[in-house]
């Protein structure tokens, strides 16, 4: 007689947050976006030791980003199959190696190899941790558990790369670059033992990549995506530029950690909202950035006005993540992470147009048009968000 080999049991979502897999999913995050923009705080150091220029070490961040954008979608339709415990180990620790490759390597080649691959597998875990969170709980609990996913991303901005970059100051950048790798091997350990396993997408069920994107409402999620992160960034990118008039300037660093405080509780805020209401929360997150950016516009010479402008800049930002993913995750079903792939790219894709959007704004009419110009991306966000009622739909 024959042993059958069983498949490994899979727990059912539970009506409680697993916090232990959610904050192992927010610790990923977080390694992942300090990864990403960590050479722009080492950027001297580097630039100094491996002898070229600082824009090539810009570049550093430029390519993880783009690579993130190309690659999500065509790496997640190759790993359906997967079970997605092992799919996302595999990734962290191989996102731990590419800093462990910048850390040692001399070369500025390898080193731009290393980035690629490392923004590469960053596409993967944006891909596939949100719908990872939201398929832990039942579905009346999912947008919170995303948000407690999610919230690795502010802290990111708000704390993780200042005191990356102290780190690097005080002990060389390729220290911050160990340091980094080290985090990431001990993160997929806790991963390992904290997150519950999930299957991949089984054959028999899998739609096609046309047919996702073809599914009612994810089209205009996506737009009011490409929207939303465009008005951002054309006026985040040039932040400091923005903040001149008032002399906010001169204190930015003060300015964005009001905004990465403000961030974080966005992402709690959120959670609650994506499972009610979420075509009121997306609509409620453009209009505060709408207020912001009109604050800018209005009163942007104020330091008062523009301090108070970036905390609800920093609330609307801080909740998009969890608001805009839970849909697509919702739309898409057992094809979430494909839908999430869609959404990675649009995202990334955004980040990088927003910055040369506002580069165009800031070159052609100046600093104070930027404000005006994210007010109109913001207000076609809004507007699909609004109008297209299968796009954001809240739990029955």
């Amino acid at each position: 007689m024959t042993a059958q080999r069983t498949a490994p049991r899979v727990p059912a979502p539970t009506g409680r947050l697993p916090l232990g897999g959610l904050l192992a999913l927010a610790a990923v995050a977080f390694t992942a976006v300090v990864t990403e923009i960590l050479p722009a705080g080492l950027l001297p150091a580097m630039s100094t030791e491996l002898g070229v220029g600082e824009s090539q070490i810009g570049a550093l961040v430029a390519v993880y980003a783009v690579a993130t954008a190309v690659t999500a979608i065509p790496l997640i339709a190759l790993t359906r199959s997967i079970p997605r415990r092992p799919l996302l180990l595999t990734t962290v620790i191989g996102l731990s190696a590419a800093n462990l490759v910048t850390a040692v390597a001399d070369d500025y080649t390898v080193i731009l190899v290393a980035r690629t691959i490392g923004g590469a597998l960053a596409g993967l875990i944006w891909a596939t941790a949100p719908g990872y969170a939201m398929r832990l709980v039942t579905p009346d609990r999912a947008g919170r558990a995303l948000s407690v996913a999610m919230i690795g991303t502010p802290l990111a901005f708000a704390f993780g790369s200042p005191i990356a970059t102290a780190i690097g100051a005080a002990l060389g950048w390729r220290a911050a670059f160990a340091i980094m790798a080290a985090l990431g091997l001990a993160l997929a350990a806790w991963a390992a033992i904290a997150l519950p396993a999930r299957p991949g997408e089984a054959s028999a069920r899998r739609p096609s990549l046309s047919a996702v994107v073809r599914m009612p409402g994810l089209a205009a999620v996506l737009a009011t995506i490409a929207a939303f992160v465009l008005a951002h960034n054309v006026a985040y990118t040039y932040i400091a530029p923005l903040t001149v008039a008032s002399g906010v300037a001169a204190r930015l660093d003060l300015g964005l950690l009001v905004f990465g405080i403000s961030a974080v509780a966005g992402v709690l805020t959120a959670g609650r909202l994506a499972d009610r209401m979420p075509r009121g929360a997306v609509i409620g997150a453009a209009a505060l950035l709408g207020a912001a950016m009109l604050a800018f516009g209005l009163l942007g010479a104020w330091p008062v006005a523009v301090y108070a402008a970036l905390v609800v800049w920093g609330a609307a930002y801080g909740s998009a993540p969890t608001l805009l993913q839970s849909a697509p995750a919702r739309i898409a079903g057992d094809a979430a992470d494909v839908a999430q792939s869609m959404v990675v790219a649009v995202w990334n894709a955004s980040i990088a147009g927003g910055a040369f959007l506002g580069g165009a704004v800031l070159d052609g009419l100046g600093a104070g048009a930027l404000p005006w110009a994210a007010l109109a991306l913001i207000a076609v966000a809004a507007l699909t968000a609004g109008t297209v009622r299968a796009a954001f739909r809240p739990v029955r």
